[in-house]
């Protein structure tokens, strides 16, 4: 089994142990009122994007999401919350010392013994789900998590789902297709980015996100027999049955959205084991970005 099959399975009981130690950590997350900008790199970015749409969404403050080399420093907010895994991404260091002295800031990571751990003002570290594989899996899932648990908008049925994602067939047909196309809404826009990545990253797949509205505004027009459109949440009305007559293939479950991610990244894996690619270790990738002066 590859790190990244392990880190994959672990994911149930990662939430499980992120939504208990959420409130643990309450000091350092958003409080209702701030105006708060979550901020990170790849992967992260796009769980700073679900994140800041749920918070803003469940009515406790303004909330936006930047890649860290995009943070407008000049707007004002309460507090910057920055998620990485490895807490050496030279984007996310760069910005945190920008803002030191002047804005609050939590960082978010998995490692204890980095540069993260100095250059934020509260750091939340979620050890335990660490990776080994460059590729991205639990930690994201966990960490968003974390910040579902503090919004109260963590339930017991996104464990229970995530483990049917994790065992139950994938569905017919997405091996085969060779064209990926990713659809959300509101938060789950985040989540759909994440999954295009993690295609990409894993199983050097054709694979596009768009927010579900968007979907029909253009880039339907590439969608095939060969094309996967694949929904998180529910869709707009009239979509399915639009893929359906371009003899595209529709997916579309009741799991909650979180663990409907897990099920892309166990096609991407499986994608990924029949084009002979190792998923620990994706072309031209490496565990966290440090770029040199």
């Amino acid at each position: 089994m590859s790190h990244v099959e392990h880190e994959l399975n672990s994911q149930p009981e990662c939430w499980i142990r992120a939504a208990e130690e959420a409130g643990r950590h309450a000091y350092a997350l958003p409080a209702p009122g701030e105006r708060v900008a979550f901020v990170g790199c790849g992967t992260s970015y796009f769980m700073a994007q679900a994140a800041a749409v749920l918070r803003e969404s469940a009515g406790q403050g303004e909330t936006d999401a930047f890649a860290a080399s995009e943070f407008p420093v000049g707007r004002s907010y309460d507090r910057v919350v920055a998620l990485t895994r490895s807490g050496t991404t030279t984007e996310v260091l760069q910005l945190l010392g920008e803002l030191k002295g002047g804005t609050r800031t939590t960082a978010i990571t998995a490692d204890p013994g980095t540069p993260v751990m100095a250059a934020a003002g509260d750091v939340v570290v979620l050890d335990f789900a660490d990776e080994r594989s460059v590729v991205q899996t639990r930690f994201a899932t966990t960490a968003l998590t974390l910040l579902r648990a503090h919004l109260g908008l963590h339930a017991d049925s996104a464990v229970a789902d995530a483990r049917t994602a994790l065992t139950a067939p994938l569905p017919q047909g997405l091996l085969e297709c060779a064209q990926f196309t990713f659809l959300g809404l509101g938060w789950t826009v985040g989540l759909a980015n994440e999954a295009g990545l993690k295609m990409r990253e894993a199983s050097l797949s054709w694979a596009e996100a768009y927010p579900a509205m968007e979907y029909r505004h253009g880039p339907i027009s590439i969608t095939t027999e060969s094309t996967a459109a694949w929904m998180f949440g529910e869709a707009p009305e009239g979509l399915a049955q639009q893929v359906r007559a371009t003899g595209g293939l529709w997916i579309e479950s009741g799991l909650d959205p979180l663990a409907e991610l897990v099920r892309v990244q166990r096609l991407a894996i499986a994608l990924a084991a029949t084009r002979g690619l190792d998923p620990d270790n994706p072309r031209h990738l490496t565990r966290s970005v440090i770029l040199t002066p």
